[in-house]
């Protein structure tokens, strides 16, 4: 049995659309119960974010993993309030997909923008950020262990 390819699959999916913000939000549910959700900007036409999520081990549905755009933060439970979690300081790194180009955005950076510097390092394949204090910040490419946070 072949495999379905990416295009039959979204053929396949049920779908959802309404525009709200200005902005297209398309809702695909998969065969095999996975969901997606996009978001397009209205005016330029392009992808704003797209998030992926699949029903656990008992049936319900997991939380929202982000691929493309702002990472949203979960709503605090009270369960939630009480686990460790990572300092809201953390410089964050998101993808933005254009039509012409993939772009890594990182928010949240605690230097002025003179301090940093981008490079790239092709055997690891990921992206370098260093500061001039020598400290470095690696986004890898999603697939890369190696590249991680230095």
């Amino acid at each position: 049995m072949a495999v379905p390819s990416w295009r039959e699959r979204l053929r396949a999916a049920r779908k959802a659309a309404l525009v709200q913000d200005g902005k297209r939000k398309i809702h695909y549910l998969f065969e095999d119960g996975k969901e997606m959700a996009e978001e397009y900007d209205m005016k330029t036409g392009r992808l704003v974010s797209r998030k992926w999520r699949e029903k656990n081990a008992l049936g319900g549905f997991g939380m929202w993993q982000v691929e493309v755009g702002d990472p949203t933060s979960p709503p605090m439970g009270a369960l939630e309030s009480e686990l460790i979690k990572e300092s809201s300081s953390n410089p964050v790194f998101m993808r933005k997909d254009t039509l012409t180009s993939f772009q890594w955005r990182i928010r949240n950076l605690p230097y002025p923008k003179e301090v940093y510097s981008v490079s790239v390092e092709k055997e690891q394949r990921c992206c370098v950020v260093r500061t001039t204090n020598k400290k470095s910040i690696k986004a890898a490419n999603g697939d890369d262990d190696e590249c991680k946070t230095q």
